[in-house]
């Protein structure tokens, strides 16, 4: 455990501006406790690449500033750290791909200049899913990263590293990135909170595209007020990314503690089946309950078409990234094959031996799917499923929902290994989340509780570009949570 181990950002700063605590002895607990993981047998396996001496200069910076009393930003000082499927100048951007192995950004992600530009020291780069594409973080080219509440089992998926890392207290705030549940899935495994916002909040500028039309960066935290915290630096319009939204940023934090007194919260049926793990279900209950306690009004809604979420997830999702991972070639990008000795065996060999499994078997689908007389077919159809997807979620807020409850994910952490060989299992670990990446709307997980010492997570769902409620719903179950 490190300086930071059940601390808060808040209380972090508080602890920093008091004097209390130093950036300097900060990073250096903070560099220790992450070797020391590193060190353990087996190893948490959270981090690619962690930042060496180049960061003590600004951590004294920072100090000097603290002590001359100095208005700094809202993360001035704290350890963060950053899935590595987003851009750092200082370190490779690997995508946990051996074809981008030792990769270095000629740029930076917007949403890392803005965490720089609060103060943040960005002290790691952490492990995922090779490109993303998992739910286990056990596709890496570098090794599975583990679930430190049980080291036997995964951390979820893509964002494994930084769920890992937060959970295990080294970092109190992390970056992930959520396509189909990459971020609150892990957060549900790990027991931390993981908050996708709408498409569109989080600049896009220097995450490495996998499906461009879900996709987007979100923080993963200790805390629900942390992630807030991390979202009011990160939100706003970014001529950067063509798909960046001008929508008003408000204060995240300003009202988080205003309850639910009032809201009314959709419980989706099409989310509690019959064949849902009862411990789960029980936990769901629960924090509805706590919700309803808290003065929120609960209503059973419909959302019929999310049967076919997840086979319209993957045919979206692996079209997409057979397009975007088509530049990785052995010629403009990545690790070429060596003794290739004509342009289609480097493209062919580059590629073969760059990839991992699952990535080619995503490319070769979507590959598939796009492909001349199944375009319209399959792409297309995906598509058109898409917007019914989002139109039911559409008429329930149109009819007076606030907010939308579910489970995070059907299971609990499941055991390093379990489910490699088989893909579908794997792939129904999204089944609860993929549908707000496909109506592009704010989700986040919060821990509800635990099956067998196993966190469990819960999923508010809002409308577009209203995290601010979905984060004081998710405020109120983690203080319900806490309590007990």
């Amino acid at each position: 455990m490190s300086e930071t181990a059940g601390r808060t950002v808040g209380e972090l700063r508080t602890a920093l501006q008091g004097g209390d605590l130093s950036v300097t002895d900060l990073l250096q607990a903070t560099r220790a406790a992450i070797a020391a993981a590193d060190a353990d047998e087996p190893s948490l396996g959270a981090f690619l690449w962690v930042a060496g001496d180049e960061l003590d200069a600004r951590a004294a910076e920072l100090d000097r500033a603290l002590a001359a009393g100095e208005k700094l930003g809202p993360l001035a000082g704290v350890p963060v750290a950053v899935k590595d499927n987003i851009c750092t100048l200082d370190g490779p951007t690997t995508c946990g791909s051996r074809i981008l192995e030792d990769y270095r950004s000629p740029y930076e992600a917007t949403a890392v200049q803005r965490l720089r530009q609060a103060g943040a020291l960005i002290v790691a780069k952490t492990n995922l899913d090779e490109f993303g594409m998992g739910s286990s973080n056990e596709n890496s080219a570098f090794g599975p990263a583990r679930n430190p509440v049980d080291l036997t089992r995964v951390p979820g998926g893509s964002s494994g590293g930084s769920a890992a890392a937060v959970a295990a207290g080294l970092v109190p705030l992390a970056l992930g990135s959520d396509t189909g549940g990459s971020v609150r899935q892990p957060a549900s495994f790990c027991g931390v909170v993981g908050l996708k916002p709408t498409y569109g909040r989080v600049s896009r500028h220097g995450l490495v595209a996998f499906a461009s039309s879900l996709e987007g960066i979100g923080p993963i935290a200790g805390r629900v007020e942390d992630a807030a915290t991390a979202l009011n630096v990160m939100a706003g319009f970014d001529e950067n990314d063509s798909t960046s939204a001008r929508a008003l940023v408000p204060d995240f934090c300003a009202e988080l503690d205003a309850g639910v007194d009032g809201l009314t919260v959709g419980v989706p049926r099409e989310y509690f089946p019959d064949d849902l793990d009862p411990g789960i279900e029980a936990r769901s209950r629960t924090a509805l309950e706590w919700l309803e306690g808290a003065g929120a009004k609960l209503r059973e809604i419909s959302l019929p078409h999310t049967e076919y979420a997840i086979a319209t997830y993957y045919l979206v999702a692996n079209a997409e990234a057979s397009s975007n991972l088509a530049r990785y070639d052995g010629v403009r990008y990545g690790w070429r094959a060596p003794g290739a000795e004509s342009t289609s065996a480097v493209y062919r060999e580059s590629r073969g031996g760059g990839f991992g499994g699952e990535v080619k078997r995503r490319i070769a689908l979507g590959t598939y799917g796009l492909s001349a007389g199944y375009h319209e077919e399959y792409y297309g159809r995906g598509q058109r499923v898409r917007r019914l997807i989002a139109a039911d979620f559409e008429r329930a807020f149109d009819d007076g929902i606030d907010v939308i409850f579910t489970p995070t994910s059907p299971t609990v952490a499941f055991e390093l290994g379990e489910r490699l060989d088989d893909p579908v299992q794997m792939y129904l670990a999204d089944v609860f989340t993929a549908t707000a990446n496909l109506a592009g709307l704010p989700a986040i997980s919060v821990p509800i509780g635990a099956l067998d010492r196993l966190p469990v997570g819960g999923q508010l769902i809002g409308q577009r570009f209203d995290e601010a409620t979905v984060l004081r719903a998710a405020y109120v179950l983690e203080h319900q949570m806490n309590a007990r």
